[in-house]
């Protein structure tokens, strides 16, 4: 997912979209543990795609905390 796709979400699909990620990272890391997968790098982009949902919520939340402060 790229950068300009995740600015493009509300904070609620936001939430759902990191809900998702971590869920289907969590699969893949159990199906690796079983057999290795076939491409490991989609775990290393999994969680970088989490960390990227996570920082625009955080971006956005504190935008919101200093808008409303004002």
């Amino acid at each position: 997912m790229k950068n300009a796709d995740i600015r493009a979400l509300s904070i609620e699909d936001l939430k759902n979209q990191i809900k998702t990620e971590q869920t289907n990272g969590q699969n893949m890391r159990f199906a690796h543990a079983i057999s290795p997968l076939e491409n490991p790098i989609r775990l290393k982009q999994a969680r970088k795609n989490v960390a990227r949902l996570l920082t625009e919520l955080k971006r956005r939340e504190n935008e919101q905390a200093t808008n409303s402060a004002n």
